[in-house]
This record gives structure tokens, C-alpha cells and sequence, in this order.
């Protein structure tokens, strides 16, 4: 999926734009702390072009003598990761030595730069923004981020921009893709090595030595992968550096683009609220998830201490509990077989395609015995089930009030999925459509 920066020097407006873009959408966008879920990563779509926006407001720091610096790493770091850079400037304002700044450097990228013009609230404003073609920068988009005026115009540049979808090597086509997610000094890099047989990133015992995602062919014990590696994902207010917000950028494209996330937690800590973020990433971007506790070697036990420690585990991340748990210590060698296995296991499920005939088999008896609750004494008649051909497990259910059709009865069957096919570690989606 393309990557859409929005840069550009505070308070001209980023963050009003960003919401704009991913506002209308069932985006993960959230006011809760946590950079993976915060307001500053969603998914805008437009004209049928989906693509990912992020906005580096808030990034920088304050103190004047260094500004200049960070504004510059922090545009560089965009150039660097993004497919479209936004620059955003303010039509009241001018050019300020920031815009002059941040122009300077984009000038020399080789990366597409939108400039646009932000807060052309009225007719008379639009004389404001013929200074900035001042910046070389080429063409001018006027917009009012706060009542969308010229933002449909401004969406129509973008896609035009964006890369076309490379190809995937023919050869690797069809290999499930497995990111290693989490967050920073867990284990990540050392669990890559491990399963690899080599050390192929650098490991510290400094948080966040990893900054790019890196991918591996893995083809070993039968197993067949690409393997990714991610740089470590932080809580927004452990974020100071700009390098550490891409970081995060790498990883959650990472976790868009694989098939099965393992999902790394520090046993001595437990899953903490930045571990449930990443969690509810992987999960909304309806992907395979294996949780790997590691460290276990450090965690005081006793006889029931595993068996506790999942069921609270499996409370913590419930509804969507039927996920694999795996305590390992990638320091000691141990169960790091368990962990290719299960996420092996969890990329077939997450792959496999259930006949119709199957399916209808299997649920239509079922539905039969406890049917959808009556609703104003009208009845609900489920006639048959399919899979539809998307990459993740997804049903729809053909009956004759769809409308009708609950949230708990659609746990209901999603719960019957699970025990009839294996669909361990998967998310699932459930569709009710009109027959």
C-alpha cells in the first residue's frame, strides 16, 4: 500500500487535513495514547486508490536552536520512507524561513511534492498563495482543510502521483509474507537470527537498534516464508526522535503488508497497552497473529504459572482470542521450533479456502438448531453460506432479512466457524447479505 506524508512546519493545519483525509473512514484512528493507534497513521481512500497517510505533526521539538535541525531530519526521513510528500503551508502567513526551509530540501529529492495551500477560506484569500510558487515547487493546490473546500482536486493529484503496485517476484508470489512485530528491545532481531541460522540485523541490548523492516527468504524444515523484521514500535510519548516515528511508519507497513504477525511480548512486563495497540493494528488490518512471550527464562513460576499467565493473556486480547501463545526465551534456544510452527500453521489456515458445498454442510444444521432471534415477529432464514475470494478468511450468509441479523449472533457463528474449521490464529470477518 503507497504512503502519503503530510510535512510541513506546526500549527499550518497537518493535523485538520489528516483527519479530513481518514476522518470519513473506519480508519485506526484513535485519541488513545499509542503512536500505532493514534491520530497520526489512517487510511484514506478515494476514487477507488486506497493508500495510507501519515502526519509528522508533533514530532519535532520546541527549543529554537535546534528546530531548523529537526524540521530538516524530519522531512528527510519522509523523503526517505513516504511515495507522496504533502507539504503543507499557510496562505495567511507566507513563506516563513521554515517553509524556505523544508522547500530547500524537497526541491532536491527525487520524491513526488504536492504543495498545498492551506486555509484559503474565501475567494480574496486565493491571492495569498501565488507568493509560494516562490518556493519551486511547481504547481499550487488552495485548500480549506477545515470545511474540505479543494480537497477533492487536491485527492485527484495524489492518485495521479502514487506508484503503481510493483509486481511481486513471480517467484515468491504466492510465499505467505510473516512480520515480526512489537515493541522495542523484546526480542525481534534475536528471534530473526535464531530462526535464520545467521546474524542478519544487529542486536543491542539499546531499545530500538532496528530501524528499518528487512525482509528474509526463509526455507527451512519444510517451511516456506518471507520473513520480516521490524523496527520497534513505541508509545507516543517515548517517541522523541523523528527516526523512531518512522520506525513505527516501517512497521506498520510492515504489519499491512504480511499474511501473519508474531506478535512479541516481554514475560517480565506482560502485555502492556503499547503490546494491545499493536494488537489492535494487526487485528484491524485483519491479519494472522501469533503472541510470543519471550524472556520466559526471567519469570519467576511455579506449577500453574504458564497456564495462568495464558488465561490471562487470552482475557486481555478477548473477543478475538483464539490466537496461539508461545513462551520462549530466543536467548536460551528454547521452543523458538514452536514458533515456526505455529506461525506456519497460522499462514495455511489464514490461506485455506472452504467449498461451498463444505460450508453448507457443516453450518446450515447448526443455524437450523439455533436460528438468528426473531426480530417484530418476523422470522430469518438463512438459505446458504460461501467464502468470499478475499486474502482473509471472509463469509457472507445469504438470508432473507440480512438487516436483522445481530453483532452476538454473528460472534455466534464465528465462534462455530472456528470449531468446525481450523481457523486458529485468523481473524474473521462475517457478512449477511441479501438473498
Amino acid at each position: 500500500m503507497s504512503l502519503v506524508a503530510i510535512v510541513g512546519r506546526p500549527n499550518v493545519g497537518k493535523s485538520t487535513l489528516f483527519n479530513r483525509l481518514v476522518g470519513m473512514r473506519q480508519a485506526i484512528v484513535d485519541d488513545t495514547a499509542g503512536v500505532t493507534r493514534d491520530r497520526h497513521y489512517g487510511k484514506c481512500e478515494w476514487c477507488g486508490n486506497e493508500f495510507s497517510v501519515v502526519d509528522t505533526g508533533g514530532y519535532t521539538t520546541n527549543s529554537d536552536d535546534v528546530f531548523e535541525k529537526e524540521i530538516r531530519r524530519q522531512v528527510n526521513i519522509a523523503i526517505e520512507e513516504a511515495d507522496v510528500i504533502l507539504f503543507l503551508v499557510e496562505a495567511a502567513t507566507g513563506i516563513t524561513d521554515y517553509d524556505s526551509e523544508i522547500a530547500d530540501v524537497l526541491r532536491r529529492s527525487k520524491k513526488p511534492v504536492v504543495l498545498c495551500v492551506n486555509k484559503v477560506d474565501t475567494g480574496e484569500k486565493i491571492f495569498d498563495t501565488y507568493q509560494f510558487y516562490g518556493l519551486g515547487l511547481g504547481e499550487i493546490w488552495s485548500i480549506s482543510a477545515a470545511n474540505g473546500s479543494g480537497t477533492g482536486d487536491l485527492l485527484d493529484e495524489i492518485v495521479k502521483l502514487l506508484p503503481k503496485e510493483a509486481e511481486e517476484d513471480s517467484s515468491h508470489a504466492d510465499i505467505p509474507r510473516i512480520a515480526i512485530v512489537g515493541k522495542p528491545n523484546v526480542g525481534k532481531s534475536s528471534l530473526t537470527n535464531a530462526l535464520l541460522g545467521e546474524d542478519r540485523n544487529i542486536v543491542t541490548s539499546v531499545a530500538g537498534t532496528t530501524r528499518d523492516s528487512i525482509s528474509s527468504y526463509y526455507n527451512k524444515f519444510g517451511h516456506e516464508f518471507m520473513l520480516v523484521d521490524t523496527a520497534g514500535i513505541r508509545r507516543k510519548s517515548k517517541v522523541h526522535e523523528d527516526l523512531e516515528f518512522y520506525s513505527v511508519m516501517r512497521s506498520i507497513r510492515a504489519i499491512e503488508h504480511s499474511d501473519v504477525c508474531i506478535l512479541m511480548i516481554d514475560a517480565t512486563s506482560g502485555m502492556e497497552a503499547q503490546d494491545m495497540n499493536i494488537f489492535n493494528v494487526i487485528q484491524k488490518n485483519r491479519k494472522g497473529c501469533v503472541i510470543v512471550v519471550n524472556k520466559w527464562d526471567l519469570f519467576v513460576k511455579d506449577n500453574n504459572t504458564m497456564k495462568e499467565y495464558t488465561e490471562a493473556l487470552r482475557a486481555r486480547i478477548a473477543p478475538f482470542d483464539d490466537v496461539p501463545i508461545i513462551f520462549t526465551s530466543v536467548h536460551k534456544m528454547q521452543r523458538i521450533m514452536d514458533v515456526l510452527n505455529a506461525a506456519a500453521q497460522v499462514a495455511e489456515n489464514y490461506r485455506q479456502k472452504i467449498t461451498t458445498a463444505k460450508l453448507n454442510e457443516v453450518m446450515l444444521p447448526i443455524i437450523e438448531e439455533t436460528p438468528p432471534p426473531a426480530w417484530k415477529g418476523k422470522y430469518i432464514k438463512v438459505k446458504y453460506i460461501t467464502q468470499l475470494p478475499t486474502r482473509f478468511p471472509a463469509f457472507a450468509f445469504f438470508c432473507n432479512l440480512p438487516q436483522y441479523i445481530k453483532e452476538p449472533y454473528k460472534r455466534f457463528l464465528e465462534n462455530k466457524l472456528r470449531e468446525n474449521f481450523n481457523l486458529t490464529g485468523c481473524p474473521i470477518q462475517i457478512f449477511c447479505r441479501q438473498k
